[in-house]
């Protein structure tokens, strides 16, 4: 395992603002990401449809990046991600003990 500090960032952002957020991470150093969409509902409870609440589409985009890095990175997410409407979503931030290479059988980030 190496030994420098890893953390993973799961930033659920709106779908129509994917793209933007993609490209501002590219041109910000950290193209290596996973995407993928999913619904939930945050505080907002999900969106109300003739008195009835449903969940709200989304796109979680996860990184896993060296822990100095990390601030860079929510930054970025956080004003290209940003509309200033309820729902523009959230960024977690965990730290990554292990990652395993399928292909080679190899330990470490």
């Amino acid at each position: 395992m190496d030994s420098i500090s890893m953390k993973m960032i799961w930033a659920v952002v709106r779908p129509e603002r994917v793209d933007a957020v993609v490209r501002a991470l590219k041109y910000g150093g950290f193209s290596a990401m996973t995407r993928f969409d999913v619904y939930g509902r945050g505080k907002q409870m999900g969106i109300a449809v003739a008195g009835e609440r449903y969940d709200m589409p989304k796109t979680v985009l996860m990184l896993v990046l060296e822990a100095g890095r990390i601030s860079e990175a929510v930054k970025i997410i956080e004003d290209s991600a940003r509309t200033g409407a309820i729902g523009d979503g959230r960024i977690f931030v965990v730290p990554v003990e292990e990652a395993h290479t399928i292909r080679t059988g190899e330990v470490g980030l």
